[in-house]
């Protein structure tokens, strides 16, 4: 659901296009060590006095730009993560800056080649950070168009081998951004199917992360050998192989499509309730996944989503020539993906997502974590007696499930019980727990607006 800035004031033309438009002169006010570090470049190319005023302001006003960016692109992180209203403005002036730094890139690249020996890698890291927020766009809004935009930076990086000079230098830092640039493209291409991409990116990253070993002596190889095991993994889980008649491969998506949306029952009315928010929670024991990722989330946060919608088609449609009318956008439900979170976290974003749910709207919680048991037969067998599913405890877990079947008199202080939704449950509620436990939710009195 998109409830972040207009549509307008987002990138539209990817690092494909190079068609120069009117560039918004940038503030004047500068910042002192944007200055220090611009004589510095342009002293190392030669004498200052020499480089004509135009030119020189041209380096000046590019360093301001990608400082600028890299200050908004930082402060990304102090973002709430949890509400839809707090990070609006503040993407919105992002993605302002990123579209003026891209475009003044493109209009004075001679400039900026000779001047200020802008580097190709440089404007791939540029692009990979539009990127970043194109997907970041996606996680905030659910809008499955996002995505398609960040496949067409990123997509452009590859095309125009951006990070191919990468390797030539002896530098990690800049190879460790090349590999980061293919385990993010890696899973926009699984979100949105495109699994002969993934196949070739595994590849690549493959043989980067082999020349980045024998390189360089780091610490984090383990972790790059580790992050190829689990896309592997994660490739070999998730799809279902469907064959055409011509034993061609069919890639099938879980996103609900036009002409797949099931009947509704007799007697059932629409547009009573509708689905506006939905918190994914992924918290099982030795899950396959693939960055913060699990293959459970993974499906069920493509069964919210429809299918992006392609204005073309859809104008080709008979009976639509004659209408000039664009389709309205069609909105997914907006979507929290929790990978391994603490019980105070969980209950953070879920009443975050509560105070914020419309009216006449309803809030899925889908719960895929390990059952926590009871110790024993318990005399009142209220919501605090059958256990529930356990909640990150930022500990270390011994022999599995040794943690969950404990004799104690206390109960598991990281544990969701079905007492804990109770105050939520004065709003419309759908739960769907995949848990060995699930039974203990049962419990939920069949008087309240939930459903199990």
């Amino acid at each position: 659901m998109v409830r972040g800035a207009a549509r307008q004031r987002l990138p539209r033309t990817g690092p494909a296009s190079r068609a120069p438009g009117p560039a918004e002169k940038p503030c004047r006010k500068r910042k002192p060590r944007t200055e220090f570090a611009v004589k510095e470049i342009m002293s190392s190319g030669g004498a200052e006095d020499d480089i004509p005023q135009a030119e020189r302001k041209t380096v000046t006003d590019f360093c301001y730009l990608l400082d600028k960016s890299k200050q908004l692109f930082n402060g990304l992180r102090d973002l709430p993560q949890y509400g839809q209203k707090q990070w609006q403005s503040y993407f919105g002036r992002t993605f302002d800056v990123y579209t003026k730094l891209w475009k003044f890139q493109q209009q004075h690249r001679q400039v900026l080649d000779n001047r200020y020996g802008l580097k190709r890698w440089q404007i791939g890291e540029i692009a990979s950070k539009i990127g970043q927020l194109y997907y970041h766009y996606y996680l905030r809004t659910s809008e499955t168009s996002y995505l398609n935009e960040a496949f067409s930076f990123y997509s452009a990086i590859r095309q125009r081998s951006y990070y191919s000079q990468v390797n030539k230098e002896d530098r990690p830092e800049l190879v460790v951004k090349k590999l980061r640039y293919y385990a993010r493209f890696i899973v926009v291409c699984l979100l949105l199917n495109k699994m002969d991409v993934v196949k070739d990116l595994v590849k690549e990253l493959s043989d980067e992360i082999e020349d980045y070993t024998h390189r360089f002596n780091t610490e984090d190889q383990v972790e790059w050998n580790l992050v190829l095991q689990e896309v592997a993994a994660f490739i070999e889980a998730d799809p279902v192989m469907v064959l055409n008649d011509d034993n061609t491969i069919v890639i099938t998506s879980n996103r609900l499509s036009e002409t797949g949306a099931p009947l509704l029952e007799q007697g059932m009315i629409v547009g009573q309730l509708a689905l506006a928010d939905a918190l994914i929670i992924g918290n099982c024991n030795n899950q396959v996944k693939f960055s913060e990722l699990t293959i459970d989330m993974f499906r069920m946060l493509q069964a919210l989503e429809r299918e992006p919608m392609n204005l073309a088609s859809q104008m080709n449609k008979p009976g639509m020539q004659e209408s000039t009318e664009k389709p309205a956008r069609r909105e997914n439900p907006h979507k929290y993906l929790l990978y391994k979170p603490t019980f105070s976290q969980l209950y953070t974003f879920l009443a975050a997502s509560f105070k914020e749910l419309p009216a006449n709207s309803v809030l899925l919680i889908y719960l895929s974590a390990t059952g926590v048991f009871p110790s024993g037969r318990s005399d009142s067998e209220g919501p605090y007696d059958f256990g529930g599913v356990l909640t990150n405890s930022n500990r270390d877990i011994i022999n599995g499930d040794a943690i969950h079947k404990r004799n104690q008199s206390y109960k598991e202080m990281h544990c969701l019980h079905p007492g804990d939704l109770y105050p939520f449950t004065r709003k419309p509620m759908f739960i769907i727990v995949d848990s060995s436990n699930s039974v203990a939710y049962k419990v939920v009195h069949a008087s309240q607006d939930l459903i199990l």
